[in-house]
Parts: C-alpha cells; sequence; structure tokens
C-alpha cells in the first residue's frame, strides 16, 4: 500500500499539541532544534509530522488534539486507497461490538501487535461488507499510528463519529456530485411521517444510513438500502449495524436507476434522499424502462426518476417519503409527469421546509409523501400541502453537527415545533381528507382537480396562500393589540437591562492576566468535565421503557437560542448521561452559526440530560464562579483557539483558557457577565415579538383585514 510523506502545517501543530498559533511561532523562533520546514512555501511552511511529533514528545506536550481531528490527520497522511479504507470502516465494527473493558486493553498493545489484531479480527468481517473484498494482508506496519487514532476515535466520539471521518477522503475523490447528508431531525421526521408497522424499508440511494436509522429506531427490522459510492455502502452497513444490532441488513453497491440491485423487490416502505440535478442519470438508456408508469422523465428530471423509481419498489398502499428541491414542484418540463402522479393518486402530501433544515442550506428543501395505489382502492381526491418554510423564527443561525461553517445569518430551525406542527396537518389529513380543516397560509387540502391546470405546480407555498375572506379581522385585531402591548413591555425590560452603570476603563492599556487551560484546572481539581458519551448498544431497550425517557435533554440549539431543554431522550443513544446539576457551565460542542456559545444552568436547566454536543464544566464554588467561567469561555477569541477542524469546528474544552483571579474578584466579574448575559436574553426576545408583529401588522394590510391609521387634517394656517 502506498505511503506519503507527512507534513503538517504550523496550524495544525497548534492543534495537535492544544496550543495557540502564536505558540508554535514562538517555538520556531526561540528553539534551534524545532524541526526545519520539509515543504510549502516561506509563508506557508510544511513540517514533517514524525519530526514533530518526536519534537513535542521530548518536550512533554501531550497531544490533547479531538479524537476525530487527531484520526482525520492521520488519515490525510496516506494516500486514498479503497481497500484500507474498507478494512478501518470493518475495524469500526470491531472496535465498537466490543466491550470497554475490552476496548480499552486494546490501547496497551504496541502499533505491531495492534496491525496483528486488527487484520485477524476484520478479515472475518469484510465478507459482510459491500464491494469487492480486499486482499490480505489488510494492514501494513505503517498503519500503526491511525489504526490507534481509530482507536481512540471509537472510544472518545463513538463509532459514527469514526465512520464519518474515514468517509470523508474517499468522498472528495469521488466524482458523485448533488450528493447531501440528511441531519438527524429531518430523517427523524421522515420516519415519522411513515406508518406504524412497516417492516420492511428500502433507500435506494442510501448514503451513510440515517434515512434507515431513523425508521430503525421506529420499528423497522429489515433494512436495505443501495448506494452507488463503495464507502457510502460499507460506512450505512456498519453504522446501521451498530445502531440497530437485531435488524436484517443488506446494503448493496450500484446506482440504483442504471443498475437497481433490488429488481422485483417490493418494500413496506422507501426513504429516499436522492441525488439532485444529475443531468446525467440515464435518460436515453432508460427511456423504455417500465418504472416509467407516470411517464418518461426529462433529462432535467432525475428527481422524477427518483420518485418513480421508488413507486416501483412498493408493495400495494405502501408509503415512500423522498428529500427533493423545490424545482421538482414546479419546474416545466417535469409538469406532465406531475399530472399523471397526482391524476394516479400516487402524491398524496408536499411539505416545504425551511432553508437551512438540510444541506444544500440556502434551498428550502420539500418531502413529498407519497403512496402506490393499490388495485381497486379509494380515489384519492385531495393533496395535502402544509408550507412550514415560513414564518421562521426570524434570528441568526445555528450550526449544528454536520453542517458546513458560514457566516451568513439564515432562520434558525425549530426541529420540536416545526416536528409537531407538521405532523398534527399529516395525521389530521391521513384520519379525514374529506374534512380536513385548512390553516390558511400554512396548510391547505386542495382538491385533485384543482391541480391539473396548465402548470401542474405543486408548491406549497403557492397552494396555501390564504384568501382576504379567511382572516377574521376582529381576532387579527386583537392578535396585534395583543403583540404591540408584548412589545412595549419587552422594550422597557431591555431599556432596563441596558442601564449598566459603574464599569470603568482600567487605564491606559487592556489588562493582562496569567491564565490556565480547563484541562490545567480539572487536573487541580477546580474543575470536572464532563458529556454524554454515544453507546452504539443504549438504543436497545428490549422493550421496557427508560425512567430517562421523560426526562428532557439540553441541546446545543438550546443553548444558541436560550430555551429550556427541547431534545428528546431518544436522541441520546446512552444509557449514561450526565444530569445537569444548578451552577453547570453548559458549552456548545459545535462552533460557529450564531447565538451564545456557552451558559449557566438554572433552575429550568436543572435536572435535564445533558444531550450530544454539549460539554458541561462543573466548577467548585468554593474556587471558581460560574458566571465568570462561563463569561470568559463565550469569548470569540476563547472558542477559536479551541476549535479545531475544517467544515465543522469542534470545540476542545480542555483547550479553553482561563484567568487565574481571586474568587472575590471573579464574582465581580461573574455579575457583570450575568447583566450581559440578561441584555442578550432581553434584545432577543424582543427582536422576536417585533418580527412577530411586524408580520401581523403587513399581513393584515395587504390582506384588507386591517386598515392604516387615517391621516390628520391639514392644519389650519388661516387666510393668506
Amino acid at each position: 500500500m502506498p505511503e506519503t510523506t507527512a507534513h503538517v502545517t504550523a496550524a495544525e501543530i497548534s492543534r495537535i499539541a492544544g496550543v495557540t498559533r502564536a505558540t508554535v511561532s514562538n517555538w520556531r523562533r526561540r528553539h534551534a532544534d524545532f524541526p526545519a520546514p520539509s515543504g510549502g512555501t516561506d509563508t506557508s511552511p510544511l513540517y514533517d509530522l514524525g519530526a514533530v511529533q518526536v519534537w513535542l514528545g521530548s518536550r512533554g506536550h501531550t497531544q490533547v488534539a479531538d479524537p476525530r481531528e487527531e484520526l482525520r490527520t492521520a488519515v490525510r497522511f496516506q494516500v486514498s486507497d479503497p481497500d484500507r479504507t474498507a478494512s478501518r470502516i470493518g475495524f469500526v465494527l470491531t472496535l465498537a461490538r466490543r466491550s470497554p473493558d475490552a476496548t480499552a486493553a486494546l490501547a496497551d498493545l504496541t502499533d505491531a501487535e495492534l496491525v496483528v489484531r486488527a487484520d485477524g479480527e476484520v478479515a472475518e468481517l469484510l465478507a459482510s461488507l459491500p464491494g469487492p473484498t480486499p486482499a490480505s494482508p489488510l494492514f501494513s506496519a505503517s498503519d500503526g499510528p491511525t489504526l490507534r487514532a481509530l482507536l481512540r476515535c471509537v472510544r472518545e466520539a463513538g463509532g459514527p463519529a469514526a465512520l464519518a471521518v474515514l468517509a470523508e477522503r474517499e468522498l472528495e475523490d469521488s466524482s458523485a456530485t448533488g450528493v447531501y447528508g440528511t441531519p438527524e431531525p429531518l430523517a427523524q421526521l421522515v420516519a415519522e411521517l411513515l406508518p406504524a408497522g412497516v417492516v420492511r424499508v428500502l433507500d435506494p440511494a442510501c448514503g451513510s444510513g440515517a434515512l434507515l436509522e431513523a425508521v430503525a429506531g421506529r420499528g423497522a427490522t429489515t433494512l436495505l438500502g443501495q448506494d452507488s459510492v463503495p464507502v457510502q455502502a460499507q460506512r450505512a452497513t456498519v453504522a446501521l449495524s451498530l445502531a440497530a444490532p437485531r435488524a436484517e441488513v443488506t446494503v448493496r453497491v450500484g446506482d440504483s436507476l442504471r443498475a437497481d440491485t433490488f429488481v422485483g423487490l417490493t418494500a413496506d416502505a422507501v426513504v429516499c434522499n436522492p441525488p439532485y440535478g444529475d443531468r446525467d442519470w440515464g435518460h436515453e438508456e432508460l427511456a423504455y424502462d417500465p418504472r416509467w408508469a407516470y411517464g418518461v422523465p426529462g433529462r432535467s428530471e432525475s428527481e422524477l426518476a427518483w420518485v418513480q423509481h421508488c413507486l416501483a419498489h412498493l408493495a400495494p398502499g405502501g408509503w415512500a417519503v423522498l428529500i427533493l428541491p423545490p424545482a421538482t414542484a414546479s419546474r416545466p418540463s417535469g409538469r406532465r409527469v406531475r399530472a399523471e402522479l397526482v391524476r394516479g393518486g400516487a402524491v398524496r402530501a408536499v411539505l416545504a421546509l425551511p432553508a437551512g433544515a438540510a444541506p444544500p442550506l440556502h434551498v428550502g428543501l420539500q418531502l413529498w409523501v407519497l403512496r402506490r395505489p393499490e388495485p381497486g382502492g379509494p380515489e384519492r381526491g385531495s393533496v395535502l400541502f402544509v408550507d412550514a418554510a415560513g414564518p421562521a423564527t426570524p434570528a441568526t443561525g445555528e450550526q449544528t453537527a454536520g453542517s458546513p461553517r458560514t457566516g451568513s445569518s439564515r432562520a434558525r430551525i425549530d426541529w420540536v415545533g416545526l416536528t409537531a406542527r407538521t405532523l398534527a396537518h399529516w395525521e389530521a389529513f391521513t384520519a379525514d381528507p374529506d374534512g380536513f380543516v385548512a390553516e390558511p397560509g400554512a396548510a391547505q387540502a386542495v382538491p385533485v382537480v384543482d391541480l391539473l391546470d396548465d402548470l401542474v405546480d405543486l408548491t406549497p407555498a403557492r397552494q396555501v396562500r390564504a384568501a382576504p375572506a379567511d382572516v377574521d379581522p376582529a381576532e387579527l385585531s386583537a392578535r396585534t393589540d395583543t403583540g404591540r402591548r408584548k412589545l412595549t413591555e419587552a422594550a422597557r425590560s431591555l431599556l432596563d437591562a441596558a442601564d449598566l452603570t459603574g464599569w470603568s476603563e482600567p487605564g491606559t492599556s487592556a489588562r493582562d492576566w496569567r491564565t490556565a487551560t480547563a484541562s490545567d484546572l480539572v487536573r487541580g481539581g477546580a474543575l470536572t468535565l464532563l458529556r454524554t458519551v454515544p453507546d452504539p448498544k443504549g438504543a436497545e431497550t428490549n422493550g421496557a421503557p427508560s425512567a430517562a425517557m421523560a426526562i428532557p435533554v439540553l441541546t446545543g440549539a438550546d443553548i444558541s437560542r436560550g430555551t429550556g431543554p427541547t431534545g428528546a431522550p431518544a436522541e441520546l443513544r446512552s444509557e449514561a448521561a450526565p444530569v445537569i446539576a444548578f451552577g453547570d457551565v453548559l458549552v456548545r460542542g459545535i462552533a460557529g452559526g450564531g447565538g451564545p456559545m456557552c451558559r449557566v444552568a438554572d433552575e429550568g436547566d436543572a435536572g435535564a440530560l445533558l444531550g450530544p454536543h454539549v460539554h458541561l464544566l462543573r466548577p467548585d464554588p468554593t474556587r471558581l464562579d460560574s458566571w465568570f467561567l462561563a463569561g470568559f469561555i463565550d469569548a470569540a477569541d476563547n472558542i477559536a483557539g479551541a476549535s479545531t477542524g475544517s467544515t465543522v469546528l469542534h470545540v476542545v474544552p480542555g483547550r479553553l483558557r482561563i484567568p487565574l483571579l481571586p474568587l472575590e474578584e471573579q464574582r465581580r466579574y461573574g455579575e457583570a457577565f450575568r447583566q450581559v448575559h440578561e441584555l442578550r436574553a432581553r434584545a432577543r426576545r424582543a427582536a422576536r415579538l417585533a418580527e412577530e408583529t411586524a408580520a401581523l401588522l403587513t399581513g393584515g394590510l395587504t390582506g384588507g383585514a386591517l386598515l392604516p391609521a387615517e391621516a390628520p387634517a391639514p392644519a389650519d394656517t388661516g387666510p393668506a
């Protein structure tokens, strides 16, 4: 297996050593034995990783990089090799199936012993992974450091995190385009749109297996997947084996449209997040394919080809949910196929999501809910349209796990509220389609005959548009009066919070102080660091309800938007989530997006479970003040210095730096930070109420339910 010389930048050295970039620059200038550059340019030098590690070890610098970053670095310094990646993915499965004690024992092996052990154990599993079986030996002596980094990542961050890192390199070299991941909240919504009792579920573009994992959590026991990228099929196989060890998992490699590996198979349900905008999907060679029961899709209509592919794999009466771009609902080239899908009763609902709900983040995607008609079954007289895309809560968008770093501002996604509203409309419609009560501007059941016009436009925003007659002027006037009153109260409260007095400058220059890392404070006993460690077996409850299922979970989104715990315990996948106590400092594990990065737990947070991607710092109150700690942690430069990653920035809590001050002075700073927190919270509430009130007033004026104030009579200026 070919190797490359491992080179690192100064920034990567800082992450490996757990120091700032300025510290690395100081090392280069002050220490003559610091490794000389072995590549790069004068302005961007590269250093030999092995030499750097030896130098750091000689100086006693323990590597404190995030385990994902350490694995990412180790993998990047070797040539992309599909066989090697498949072997590593198999090693993840063997590690995740071990007990914690057995996994910990592997860390005591030498690199050579670890390579031999991994080679023997993985060889037995590779036949179960999709794609060609790599030739033996699977690992070479040079794989020892990478396997050790993989071992640490699985132990500390979980198997799914390790799989994601391993897949990154192969996906970078893949020619696949228009392929995006599915965030967990969206995958859960897709699963909940399916009826209870589905057993066999197919995903013909399964990617990492997120959608199949979600339906497995709701009882599906036969999980079938296909993906054109081998590493994604292998990743999905292992991820599903970990998340649903009792399910029958079959994932195959291949292009589902051109080379369907499940020909003739019918499933209870199909879920799919297909590639978007693929003009090379096989239009010419598949022109006479029997799957096109509703018409041959045009060259630019790959999404409608996926729609019909999914319908072809459903048993009569079976359901499918697809995540599609909004253009699928309105492009003129797809009008005839859409018309036949609607006329034939296959389309049951189209649900619009807000922009930012899933990649690509600038596009508001749609969920299409389909059902394969049953011979002799009832006619479908209407289609449900739900516009969950707006109005959204205007705020700076939150960064979630797996979303790209961006400096733009977008609407924040309230997944709990969005899911509840969407499912309420869907359940009401499925219970009584003819008696569905519309919600103007949000949900409408539209008769099929009204959809079959010249456009056959299935865009929810177009179909749920409220008519003026649907608005009660008296009700709207009362709502706007209430909104204005609440806004006035919030504005006064904000003015009170902004009345900050007694603050002063330290002198002619900014104050300087000594600092310590959170890791130093932990070693000194002043601080305890806790987090929720995913347990791949935690989702298996053997049918017995857990007492923790009734306890709310605090998530990173709750910290960002300043709400109480809103997470669901089922999302934890852990039986040992820490319980939050009053005064704990809670830090989001993923940096960026917007809103505060941390907060101090209050009475509303106490007793909740710690969610994924959230770090808990529990200070000794006799040595550290909670608000003092939270205030300095939330500083932008502190978060930046403790973050690792390129696309997604993960916060390494041990690298956060805290000033060393006497407790009384800490409390003085802490009170100031508490006042700033209150100012921010009141400003956020006032901004939200202002937007809501403005939306009500604008809608009332444009809808004819409100009249503007009479213009004042001109002043009488007397005779000219």
